[in-house]
Parts: C-alpha cells; sequence; structure tokens
C-alpha cells in the first residue's frame, strides 16, 4: 500500500496467515461463534504456527516480530474472526511485561512456555469498580514470607477461563501517594484461590470467554514480581497499554476491511430497481467513505507502530490510531449493514458479526473519550506557548 512496502519476511507471514485463516478459522467461525463455543482446534493451531510467540524474542523461543508486523498479523485474523486476535493479545501483553520488565530469573522461567502456548492467559487489570481509572483498583498483596496473599475481585477478564497464567494488578500500598506507586504487576497461575467465577455472556466477542474472578487468600509467590520490586506496577503497564492500544487499532481496522469488502462484493450482486446496487450512487458514496477511513486508518496503525519499534514513546500516536481505527470499524460494519438492508440483519451473513463486535472496540484497552483526553494532553504539551 502507497508508501509502506512489505519486506519479504513479512510477506511470506502473512501470506502463512492469510492461508491459516481461511483454512482453519473461515469454515468454522459462524458456527462456533453463533454457539458461543471456545476454538480449542483452533488455539492448537496457533500453537503449532507459534503465534503466542509473535512478539517474545527468538532467545527465548518466540518469534521476535515488530510491532507492525504484529499490527498486521492481527489485521488479517480480525477480518475473519476478532476473536481469535482476542485469544493471543491479551497474552501476547503479558508477554511484552515479562520480555521488558521482568527479571532474567522471571524470563528464563515464563517466557519459553509464554512462546509455545503451554502456558497461557492475559491481564488481569479491570476491577468492578475500577475500569478507565485503575488507579482505583482495591484487589490487595500482602507479603508473608515467600509469597503474597491477594484477596480482591477482577472483571472482563479476557482469556480467563481457559487460560492459565495472568499478570494480575494489585496495590501493595494502599496509603501511598500519588496512588499509583502503591500498585504492582504479578505473573499470577492458577491455584488455591483463584477462582473463575462466571462468564460474562457478551453482545459479540463470543467464543472468547471473558470472566469475572476473585481471589480469596491466593497465594502467589514473590519471585513472581514483576521486575522484583514493588510500587513499579502502572509504569510497566503504561508501556504495555500502548501496544494494547495499538493491536486494539488493528482489530478496529480488520472489521473495517471485513465490513467493507463484504459490502462492495454485495453491492455488485444485489440488483434493485434494474441495476446492481453498486450503481446507485448513494451505495457509491457510502464505499467512497469507507474505504478512504479504512486507508486512513492503516496508515495510522503504522505509525503507531513504528514508532514504538524504535523505542519511543508511542502514547500520543497510538491513542490517535485507536481512537480512529476503532471508530472506523464501527462506521464500517453500520454502513455495510446497510448496504446489505436486510440480509444484513440475519445470521446467514457475518455483518451482523462485525456489527456486535465492532463497538467492543471503541472500549476496550481505554475507551475512546480517554484516547481524546490522552491526544490532548499530549498536543497542549507539544504546541504550549
Amino acid at each position: 500500500m502507497g508508501i509502506f512496502e512489505l519486506s519479504p519476511e513479512q510477506e511470506h507471514l502473512l501470506s502463512m496467515i492469510r492461508e491459516f485463516t481461511k483454512r482453519d478459522i473461515k469454515p468454522v467461525a459462524r458456527e462456533l461463534e453463533h454457539k458461543d463455543e471456545y476454538p480449542f482446534e483452533i488455539v492448537e493451531r496457533m500453537k503449532e504456527l507459534g503465534l503466542f510467540g509473535l512478539l517474545i524474542p527468538e532467545e527465548y523461543g518466540g518469534a521476535g516480530v515488530d510491532l507492525t508486523t504484529y499490527a498486521l498479523v492481527v489485521e488479517e485474523i480480525t477480518r475473519v474472526w476478532m476473536s481469535i486476535a482476542g485469544i493471543m493479545n491479551s497474552h501476547l501483553i503479558m508477554a511484552y511485561i515479562v520480555a521488558n520488565y521482568g527479571t532474567q530469573e522471571q524470563k528464563e522461567y515464563f517466557l519459553p512456555d509464554f512462546a509455545t502456548g503451554e502456558k497461557r492467559g492475559g491481564v488481569a487489570l479491570t476491577e468492578p469498580n475500577a475500569g478507565t481509572d485503575l488507579q482505583s483498583i482495591e484487589t490487595t498483596a500482602v507479603r508473608d514470607g515467600d509469597h503474597y496473599i491477594v484477596n480482591g475481585s477482577k472483571m472482563f477478564i479476557t482469556n480467563a477461563r481457559h487460560g492459565n497464567t495472568f499478570a494480575l494488578l494489585v496495590k501493595t500500598d494502599k496509603n501511598i501517594q500519588p496512588r499509583h506507586k502503591g500498585i504492582s504487576l504479578f505473573i499470577a497461575e492458577k491455584g488455591p484461590g483463584f477462582n473463575v467465577v462466571r462468564d460474562l455472556d457478551k453482545l459479540g466477542y463470543k467464543g472468547l470467554k471473558t470472566c469475572e474472578l476473585s481471589f480469596e487468600d491466593y497465594r502467589v509467590p514473590a519471585a513472581n514480581l514483576v521486575g522484583g520490586e514493588e510500587g513499579k506496577g502502572f509504569y510497566h503497564l503504561l508501556s504495555a497499554m500502548e501496544v494494547g492500544r495499538i493491536n486494539v487499532a488493528a482489530r478496529g481496522l480488520g472489521i473495517a476491511r471485513a465490513a467493507f469488502e463484504d459490502a462492495i462484493a454485495y453491492s455488485q450482486q444485489r440488483v434493485q430497481f434494474g441495476k446492481p446496487i453498486c450503481k446507485h450512487q448513494a451505495i457509491q458514496l457510502k464505499l467512497a467513505d469507507m474505504a478512504t477511513r479504512i486507508e486512513a486508518s492503516k496508515l495510522l496503525v503504522i505509525n503507531a507502530a513504528a514508532k514504538k519499534d524504535q523505542g519511543e514513546r508511542a502514547d500520543l500516536e497510538a491513542g490517535m490510531a485507536k481512537l480512529f481505527a476503532t471508530e472506523t470499524g464501527l462506521y464500517c460494519s453500520t454502513e455495510a449493514m446497510r448496504i446489505h438492508g436486510g440480509y444484513g440483519y440475519i445470521n446467514e451473513f457475518d455483518v451482523e458479526r462485525y456489527y456486535r463486535d465492532a463497538p467492543l472496540m471503541i472500549l476496550g484497552e481505554g475507551t475512546n473519550e480517554l484516547q481524546r483526553l490522552i491526544i490532548a494532553k499530549q498536543l497542549l504539551k507539544d504546541y504550549q506557548i
């Protein structure tokens, strides 16, 4: 596309991903999604392909791809079924945290099993009373010899039912000010006191279990404190959230592309008033706007990923990409349904799934209202007079 040229390595990887989605995901996605069934066979294939190790350094058994390549992979998978990208993303945010902020012992212990998918899970951040404002979390971890004792609850946790390992955000000091200095991250493996309370029944994002968790005197080894130092969890999380937002932006882009491609194909097949509906100007205007927003979204996603790959802070770029690309996903899924008319509203077409999946992307990894505040804050800093 335009100024961005794929390397031979990227071309090869994306070709493999397209074959994987065509062969293993597309034939079963609609049925599994409607039944809300976890895609066990697809996950096993993902393990074989090394997808759980994409962002993990090669020295620990991963593929070591850059974030730009990863975003392109996420886009391709999301075009076919967004839930599959979700199984991978939360897991790789956890892996990113360990790879960049873990102790050497933590890297050697966790990353090889993360890469194979043997240890697999996600991030346990959100609580019933703390979503966007993560400094308000109430889950606590109290030191007890070589362990910490964790009590509290988490909400909306991706992969919680079928995962076994999670980056767990807790308060290790409830009284310190500012509040973020009392927040720590642990790598928590399931065990006694780590309870999956229930699966949440969602509008979309089916097949992938999102759950409520509770911790009742759950003991996590002190050796699993990320970086080996209390009070650093919020800082570790800020960098990881940039990765998460780029991923969600790529998913918004993937939904938008899927909706557009289905809509433009349908518009050439559906005949009304004696001609294909793509010949009507009202439909052409919709297609033009969809395609333009998709192109702009892709450039924003690649720009954000490239800056993060260079080791620079990318909160502004990631926020812009997340904001625009996810709104584009919502816009295109709605327009695709309008183009499909009544057929877009029945479950024999994938358009209704895009329409249900897209709203999650404007909420996940920080609401789009929060993205606007992050963007404005950085702009005021950059353009200070």
